[in-house]
């Protein structure tokens, strides 16, 4: 097939969308199939094959540029290159895009509903006082989800989710495949980042994310805090890695400082994706506390690196981590949040099977199988488009039905 996936952000620009697309528009290709990734331009961007990128206005939002889509590129290259379906991986601007080229081209289109859109809304003011008033943003996005072909959800969590909105496309679970690299780190390079950042602490914690509000960090300091004490009781003690960057990282550091923390918090700032395997394989436990998660790619990550998880209970993450096999779920209690990752790190034998179970998961979520999964969600979605008899096809998944 000949695939576009259409997307509002990508690399230079660290996220789950553009770590998800890359993924796997790589997988599919390895499948066989030609895929064309359509980007916006960023300083310092490298030229690949098969990216194509469109403009992008200067003005940033939540830290990436915003895309330009009133370019006619669209429409010329899907033509030129005889495009198949359409993956579209935003509702607005390249979503409007896709919609256009479906009704001109009757091209059919596929959505991933990467994110829980209302968790953001705090970045314009504005939007989150015209949405508590109106709800015209939930309005648009049935609109928007109403008029694909298919919509693809990263977990059942958010399939039901979906459902429940009363969507009229067809909903299926497709999430975002981990690359066999992940499962397979640089042990000596893990090693010295052990080094570097353990220093004399029993046990290294890590988390992934952007430090921004909808990440709920503020409240993984307040549990990082009790973590230290409960563990000072036992004679233990850790530091913690924060990868990424955001808006929040001075106002956290200042938290942390403020909590005692500033001996085992330690912001690294932004990794490349590449080397983000390392640094779980440094570490013993991954601590997560975001609530906004479709997904949360990282979780899977950390999984593969056998790391346990510790997390709040929240759609997206309680897919993934099953309390007290592969990791812990809490309520949002920073006391409960504490007490969870005291007992996963200190219960030696029960962490051995954590780590087991871990990387269990994470095999079932591997980059090969998601895009055979893929695969035959775009063949199923061309051919209702065309008004044919789907042919039948296994599910090549495991544990998760191909369709709602």
């Amino acid at each position: 097939m000949r695939i576009a996936m259409f997307t509002n952000n990508y690399k230079p620009y660290i996220g789950g969308v553009p770590v998800s697309v890359e993924h796997l528009a790589k997988a599919l290709r390895e499948r066989g199939h030609t895929v064309y990734v359509f980007a916006p331009s960023y300083e310092g961007q490298k030229e690949e094959p098969f990216v194509i990128r469109y403009p992008s206005f200067p003005v940033k939002i939540v830290g990436a540029p915003v895309p330009n889509v009133l370019t006619g590129l669209f429409l010329k290259k899907v033509q030129e290159l005889e495009i198949d379906i359409i993956h579209v991986h935003h509702p607005a601007l390249v979503g409007n895009v896709a919609l256009f080229l479906k009704r001109r081209l009757r091209i059919p289109v596929v959505f991933t509903y990467h994110t829980r859109y209302e968790e953001y809304l705090h970045y314009v003011s504005a939007l989150e006082k015209i949405e508590k008033h109106t709800g015209v943003i939930e309005r648009y996005l049935r609109f928007f989800c109403d008029r694909c072909d298919m919509l693809a959800a990263p977990t059942p969590g958010i399939r039901e989710y979906l459902n429940e909105k009363g969507m009229k496309a067809p909903v299926g679970v497709l999430p975002t495949g981990i690359p066999e690299e992940h499962f397979h780190p640089d042990r000596e390079a893990a090693d010295a980042l052990r080094r570097k950042y353990a220093k004399t602490a029993d046990y290294l914690t890590l988390t992934v994310s952007r430090l921004a509000k909808e990440k709920n960090l503020m409240f993984q300091l307040q549990g990082l805090a009790r973590l230290k004490a409960a563990l000072a009781k036992r004679g233990r003690s850790f530091r913690h890695l924060m990868i990424g960057d955001g808006p929040d990282r001075e106002a956290l550091q200042k938290e942390a400082e403020a909590l005692g923390l500033s001996g085992e918090i330690v912001l690294v700032g932004n990794v490349a994706n590449e080397e983000i395997r390392n640094y779980q394989a440094a570490c013993d436990l991954f601590l997560f506390t975001s609530k906004s998660e479709t997904q949360g790619i990282v979780l899977l990550e950390a999984m593969a690196a056998s790391n346990p998880v510790v997390a709040v209970e929240a759609s997206g993450v309680c897919d993934l981590v099953r309390d007290g096999e592969n990791g812990a779920l809490t309520p949002e209690d920073a006391d409960a949040w504490a007490a969870a990752a005291v007992r996963v790190l200190t219960d030696t034998e029960n962490f051995r099977n954590m780590r087991r179970a871990a990387r269990e998961t994470a095999e079932e979520y591997s980059e090969a199988e998601v895009a055979a999964r893929a695969e035959l969600y775009y063949l199923n979605t061309c051919v209702r488009a065309s008004g044919a008899a789907i042919p039948h096809r296994p599910n090549l998944l495991r544990k998760v039905p191909l369709w709602h």
